[in-house]
């Protein structure tokens, strides 16, 4: 079935970096557009970041761009999103997202989500 598994969070300092990754299974990657949420407490989620199957088009939240940067890797079915200049507003729980598969040959509409990984901004 369709895996995504997050990691690479933590607490880190204002102005500090981390990188998070995805590991994805169970479809064909390399055809599937990814994207990074996150969910603060108390908020709506929202989305951070997004790239294409081929990674040739990236778009990023207005208040992450110049911070964030998000690339894949097709050969080893991962996502990441490396995260610099850190602020306390991105404290949240991070999730990788697809939206559309592909299995076999089968393209299949959906929302697939990982478990999330919890970034903390904090001195």
């Amino acid at each position: 079935q369709v895996q995504l598994v997050e990691s690479g969070g933590g607490l880190v300092q204002p102005g500090g970096s981390l990188r998070l990754s995805c590991a994805a299974s169970g479809f064909t990657f390399s055809w599937s557009a990814m994207s990074w949420y996150r969910q603060a407490p108390g908020k709506e989620r929202e989305l951070v970041a997004a790239i294409t199957s081929g990674g040739g088009s990236r778009k990023y939240a207005d208040s992450v761009k110049g911070r964030f940067t998000v690339s894949r890797d097709n050969a080893n079915n991962t996502v990441n999103l490396q995260m610099n200049s850190l602020k306390p507003e991105d404290t949240a729980v991070y999730y990788c997202n697809a939206k559309t598969v592909v299995v076999g040959s089968v393209v299949i509409p959906g929302d697939y989500w990982g478990q999330g990984t919890q970034v903390t901004v904090s001195s």
